[in-house]
């Protein structure tokens, strides 16, 4: 292999384990040399993981390619740690051929420092000793003359000539500890570089477990343990889930994420909990996510539901205020302007953690480094005193130039971003239809279906759960539905669109029609959607942030067809359950809205089991070509597929409709007899 197929491979294995480093965090690289396809003559280049890449999943794709004679020349050129940012522009005119991924700002430290191969990792245990009060001490005690101390100092071109010097100076040396920050580490081969990396998180992981405070938050606080139940701690998470996400989602929409890992909660337990929390992160990959610090609820498991929202939004104005104090205190007239002051970390005791970003994906790496910073926090207390880096440090990185770059830089977010999708009876027909068109335009999608491993495979099919999942819900069970509804708010922090497209039709003349149909499609529809948008009500109302409902209904609900009295009356209960809760929801600034498809023959559910072949009879034709049949009796001559539906609920629920509200859509080519009136 080559050193670069080598350095892929080492950073996918260092990638795929979370205690060494997490999603984006680190970076590693290689040096060789290889023919300049313009001279023919030997160049020497450094691979280095790109900005914003990710080291678990890092390709050929994801790499920069530096001339490391360029690379190196820059020393010369250095203007000083004053405008050592500049020399990141810089990276581009060393960039060899296309150049690959973006260089990141750590690139000056794998192009400096005189090794084949470096990493530079976000280790917990390392991690531990670097925010330790006498992390200099611990150093050298742990590692011996082998890995050397590094003060802190931000990321830049200034700690790249840093680490180079320490590893001339330092030739016994295998790597370095980077004060409040992480490690570096280097080799000759690829593999002796992963190997000095492993043995420097090893030992001081091994030091910790050997030399630490058998309980190093401190004793538990009574009443503040965890709730001992899974489903009771679950149900109580989801309780206050819709209201924490309203509270995240103050400045700008959140899309959340719980967990109840038994580490968080055991840290939230302890006596050292608020102390520590308020502290905040000190890593720069942590706290870039998860905010300096979060907000932490500071009442006992046993507190009811209704204390605690009451609480959190007391301690939600306190830590606006805190953290526009924040700013406020370090922002000088070149800053960025401040990103909102709501927390993206919500702990509560006895519960667990509710972690928030612009996506499910980062919502959930934002608790993946909070949980990481608790193992920090509980090696740094073992050994020493945990003593993060300053907030005056903490603003210079989260407010750099450099990061508002990056985030300028970001494409622009879909329609539906940060929106999260309740859809029924989705595994299939129009309701997969419209799962699909949401998922595509940056949704978080609940399949939910009466078959949860029909739903389950409709979801693996838009991605991963980051993305969607399956959940199974019987529309006329309430309980069913409060579950579904759950797992959704647990999955992606609340609810914001619900679809009421669970349906199903028997098609019979009046004469024919029994009690037990008509109470079969009454119950699935009108009962049905009512179930759904009561329970989904409680969630869109205590989130305070609006959101949409909608009723695919039919154009039935307004034309008087033959032999389908049951399923056309229930359509028009629904047509009239969307005016009804327009109504009553608007204060909350929820619209609801209705859909009026007609004979969606192709890929639907319904006429699939049986109700196109009635249909056809009734209209003397064969099967196959009921779909030509609607098209030719409408005005456009086009059949309605389930992809027209879905494009209506996505207009309906966009943002350029912020004012509609009552509508009914007809989505039919044209029934004159359907106009609506």
């Amino acid at each position: 292999m080559t050193a670069k197929h080598d350095l892929i491979a080492r950073s996918n294995r260092l990638g795929a384990e979370p205690h060494i480093t997490n999603y984006a965090g680190g970076n590693t690289s290689a040096k060789d040399t290889e023919t300049d396809p313009v001279t023919g003559e030997p160049v020497e280049l450094l691979w280095v993981k790109g900005s914003g890449g990710d080291l678990g999943t890092l390709t050929e794709q994801g790499l920069a390619v530096l001339r490391l004679d360029r690379m190196r020349a820059l020393v010369d050129v250095y203007p000083g740690i004053e405008r050592e940012d500049e020399m990141v522009a810089a990276f581009d005119f060393c960039l060899h051929g296309k150049g690959g991924a973006a260089p990141s700002i750590d690139t000056a430290m794998h192009g400096l420092v005189d090794a084949p191969h470096v990493d530079h990792l976000h280790p917990d245990a390392g991690i531990a000793i670097a925010t330790a009060a006498d992390g200099e001490q611990l150093t050298a005690r742990v590692f011996g003359e082998k890995v050397v101390w590094v003060p802190w100092r931000r990321p830049g071109f200034q700690l790249g000539l840093d680490i180079a010097e320490i590893k001339a100076q330092n030739p016994q040396a295998i790597g370095c500890i980077l004060g409040g920050h992480g490690i570096t580490a280097w080799g000759d081969t690829s593999d002796e570089c992963e190997a000095n990396s492993r043995w420097i998180i090893d030992t001081a992981q091994a030091y910790i477990d050997e030399h630490g405070a058998a309980e190093p938050f401190g004793a538990v606080r009574p009443g503040f343990e965890a709730i001992g139940d899974q489903d009771a701690r679950r149900e109580k998470a989801a309780a206050l889930a819709p209201s924490i996400r309203g509270i995240a989602s103050h400045d700008k929409p959140m899309v959340g994420h719980f967990s109840d890992d038994p580490r968080v909660l055991d840290f939230l337990a302890r006596d050292k909990a608020p102390a520590l929390a308020e502290l905040g992160t000190s890593c720069p990959d942590h706290f870039l996510r998860t905010k300096v610090k979060p907000m932490l609820l500071d009442l006992p498991a046993d507190a009811s539901v209704e204390d605690a929202i009451a609480r959190l939004h007391e301690l939600h104005e306190v830590y606006r205020a805190d953290y526009t104090a924040y700013y406020n205190a370090h922002a000088t007239p070149e800053s960025p302007a401040i990103r909102g002051a709501d927390p993206l970390i919500v702990l509560v005791p006895g519960v667990g953690m509710f972690s928030f970003g612009a996506n499910k994906q980062t919502a959930r790496v934002a608790g993946e480094f909070y949980l990481n910073a608790i193992n920090v926090m509980r090696g740094a207390e073992a050994l020493s005193t945990y003593t993060p880096i300053s907030d005056a440090e903490k603003f210079r990185i989260e407010y750099w130039a450099l990061e508002e770059a990056k985030l300028q830089r970001m494409p622009k977010p879909k329609s539906h971003a940060t929106r999260v999708a309740f859809v029924t009876g989705a595994a299939s027909g129009i309701g997969k239809a419209i799962a699909t068109r949401l998922a595509a335009e940056g949704a978080c999608v609940v399949i939910a279906d009466l078959d949860l491993e029909k739903a389950q495979a409709a979801a693996a099919e838009l991605g991963s759960t980051d993305v969607a999942i399956g959940v199974q819900a019987n529309v006329t069970d309430a309980a069913q539905i409060d579950t579904a509804l759950r797992e959704a708010v647990l999955a992606f922090g609340g609810v914001d669109i619900v679809v009421n497209n669970a349906g199903l039709s028997l098609s019979k003349p009046l004469l024919e029609t029994t009690e037990g149909d008509w109470d079969l499609q009454h119950d699935v529809m009108a009962k049905g959607s009512f179930l759904v948008s009561k329970a989904a009500a409680r969630i869109l109302i205590d989130q305070g942030m609006g959101g949409d409902v909608i009723y695919i209904s039919s154009k039935n609900s307004v034309f008087a067809g033959p032999n389908n009295i049951a399923y056309s009356a229930t359509k028009a209960d629904q047509a009239h359950q969307v005016r009804l809760l327009a109504v009553e929801l608007g204060e909350h600034g929820v619209k609801v809205n209705g859909i009026n498809p007609d004979g969606v023959v192709r890929g639907s559910g319904i006429f699939a089991s049986g109700w196109g072949a009635n249909r056809a009879a009734t209209y003397g034709v064969d099967e196959q070509d009921l779909g030509t049949f609607y098209a030719q009796r409408t005005i456009l001559k086009r059949e309605v597929l389930p992809d027209h539906v879905a494009n209506a609920v996505a207009v309906l629920t966009g943002p350029d409709l912020t004012h509609t509200t009552g509508l009914h859509v007809p989505v039919d080519a044209g029934v004159a007899a359907a106009f609506l009136r």
